[in-house]
């Protein structure tokens, strides 16, 4: 009766997840939950095993304890901009360093 229960929730969590991905990505497609082999044995999961409709177990290489939303959107985009802010950011002017002295 555990397995059956652990699955059940963690079928739900899946959809719950997908879920809030489709609602805050809407130009991308889910296609997948990606998990550490360790987890995907642990709850008796198997490679390419399709849990919801057109969601399949993928392998990744996540931590344990961990799932994520696999989808054909980039969503590393947010990072580069980020980074790219933070480049531009750097100042041209230059200041005089501390001593060591602390004075």
């Amino acid at each position: 009766m555990g397995d059956s229960v652990k699955i059940a929730k963690n079928l739900e969590r899946f959809a719950q997840a997908i879920a809030a991905h489709d609602r805050e990505n809407p130009t991308h497609t889910a296609y997948g939950i990606g998990m550490s082999h360790f987890d995907i044995e642990r709850l008796g999961f198997e490679e390419g095993e399709e849990v919801l409709p057109g969601i399949t177990i993928h392998t990744d290489g996540g931590v344990s304890g961990n799932f994520r939303v696999l989808c054909d959107g980039e969503h590393d985009e947010e990072a580069a901009d980020a980074e790219q802010v933070a480049v531009l950011a750097v100042s041209t002017q230059q200041l005089p360093a501390p001593r060591r002295d602390g004075s």
